[in-house]
């Protein structure tokens, strides 16, 4: 009986999951014709894909399922190409040392461009020592030291924000203001070596570390910089427009880590020229209206204060939910001690909305994330709100039994060279669903028992599953999640701390493979494979 009645409550979630899904998001023409070509997978920054990813039972995966491929530091990303003429692909990335291009069915390096002279590059047997003392301990104040040499290393990375184009061109955000064009030499051959093609430097009036990249539906690079500039640079480089957002003026825009200044993430662009950017108090709507950018209301433009009470602002990067006739919103984590879920609406607030009591009428929904009976007192997580239809997932990124020596600002350690340790590994996943009949923005599921340390999740919506690199026993697993329960569906075991996804994005291949990027190199996932 017991298990009739829940099969009945699944059958009943799936049925209001389908009536609350909502119009995909839509197809950048700009952008490389593939399933990655650029972070949080589409303009609209969702992490979500049609493309099934992989389904089994909670095993540890053989070494013939696990491909590795050794390409140095801070290969966060990597963005596949278009098909070449012979129907090959390739997946492009930038590391510490340098640029990589790595085949997409072998997962063998094709080509490498190599950091400019006096950037520190890093062998494969200085990885393998650093992997190897993780693996003989990851806890404690020796490890901690470990942990911080090697955070010390990712300084050196030029930059974080990359994409790749329909011409299959890799575009670099340099943080020390540029955007560099790479391309094949020899075209249309994906073993061809990887050649330097065009340079974009800021003006002299652009200050701050770049601080993201997107496209526009209409075909212009767009990137942002701590300091609050967007600047809007056509895909040959020769052509740019530049606007800075509001309040930025007003700040003091001290020096501070990467990542912890006025703007600290990337951003979202919608087909209509919404450019949707995260500012430390703020949420603002840049209008590029096809000849200029615009922060004029009568354009569509606005600015909107959020919640801050930690005072660093979000750690999220702003994704869209909503396509089509339906409710569109802009969805963040806020930056309070303890973060909500907030959605607001990202067009002209509906003339009937009637409010939420307390707060601007843009807002639409605000949840907070406690993660249920862990009734979690303060969480901040560093990854951006993953979307699919109406739902939007977030995972824990605060490490516990911190110590007491430890600065609050380095606790990111504890997560990222130490995640895997069951002393100080985060617990918790999240989904929240917008109710487009009752308006209104709810708590879908919560699971208490899976860690993400660190990882970017990825859903599919092929298999109707959430995915992400977590840990168990101090072991690097995938994880797959029901996406309508939150019921873990099953587990793969990975291996030890050659696999610490860093966080780095889950993607999903063009294969249904799971890819993601590790301490010195990148990983496939083929369970199943002979």
């Amino acid at each position: 009986m017991q298990t009739a009645a829940c099969a009945g409550m699944t059958l009943l979630l799936a049925v209001v999951h389908a009536a609350n899904a909502a119009t995909p998001a839509p197809i950048n023409p700009f952008l490389a014709p593939s399933n990655y070509p650029l972070p949080h997978r589409s303009s609209a920054q969702q992490d979500s894909t049609p493309i099934a990813g992989p389904r089994g039972a909670s095993r540890a995966l053989e070494a013939g399922e696990i491909d590795y491929v050794q390409l140095g530091p801070a290969h966060f990303g990597a963005f596949t190409s278009g098909p070449y003429p012979d129907g090959r692909r390739v997946l492009w990335s930038n590391g510490v040392n340098g640029i990589y291009k790595v085949d997409h069915d072998t997962f063998k390096v094709l080509a490498q461009l190599p950091p400019p002279q006096g950037v520190r590059a890093d062998d494969a047997s200085r990885a393998d020592a650093a992997i190897a003392a993780f693996d003989r301990s990851n806890d404690g104040f020796l490890a901690l030291l470990r942990a911080m040499r090697e955070a010390q290393v990712l300084r050196d990375l030029s930059g974080v924000y990359t994409l790749v184009d329909r011409d299959n061109r890799f575009y670099v955000g340099e943080k020390a203001g540029a955007i560099l064009a790479y391309g094949d030499r020899e075209p249309g051959r994906a073993e061809s070596p990887i050649e330097l093609q065009g340079r974009y430097d800021f003006p002299a009036a652009v200050t701050g570390p770049l601080m993201g990249i997107n496209m526009t539906f209409d075909g212009w690079l767009v990137v942002a910089t701590e300091h609050g500039y967007v600047v809007l640079v056509s895909r040959d480089l020769k052509h740019s427009h530049v606007i800075r957002l509001r309040h930025a003026d007003a700040v003091k825009h001290e020096s501070s880590r990467t990542g912890y200044g006025w703007v600290r993430n990337s951003f979202a662009v919608d087909e209509a020229g919404g450019i949707y950017i995260a500012s430390r108090e703020h949420l603002h709507k840049v209008v590029w209206t096809g000849a200029r950018l615009s922060l004029d209301e009568a354009d569509g433009a606005w600015v909107e204060p959020y919640s801050n009470t930690t005072g660093e602002g979000t750690g999220s990067t702003p994704a869209l939910m909503g396509f089509g006739d339906g409710d569109r919103f802009v969805v963040i984590t806020d930056g309070d001690v303890l973060m909500n879920v907030t959605l607001l609406w990202r067009d002209r607030v509906p003339a009937d909305w009637p409010g939420l009591p307390g707060l601007s009428r843009r807002v639409a929904g605000r949840q907070p994330a406690r993660m249920g009976k862990l009734d979690l007192k303060a969480i901040q997580s560093e990854q951006a709100v993953v979307v699919a239809g109406y739902g939007a997932l977030v995972v824990n990124n605060q490490p516990r039994n911190e110590p007491w020596y430890l600065p609050r600002r380095a606790n990111r350690l504890l997560v990222s060279y130490l995640g895997s340790n069951p002393r100080h590994q985060p617990f918790g996943v999240q989904k929240f669903e917008w109710d487009p009949q009752a308006r209104q923005l709810r708590e879908a599921w919560v699971n208490e028992s899976v860690s993400s340390p660190n990882c970017v999740p990825m859903v599919s919506t092929g298999s109707g599953l959430a995915y992400l690199i977590g840990a168990r026993d101090n072991r690097w697993t995938l994880e797959a999640l029901d996406w309508v329960t939150g019921a873990s569906a099953f587990h793969h075991v990975i291996g030890g701390q050659r696999y610490n996804s860093l966080f780095a994005g889950t993607l999903i291949d063009e294969a249904g493979r799971v890819v993601y990027g590790t301490s010195f190199g990148r990983v496939r996932l083929r369970p199943g494979a002979p």
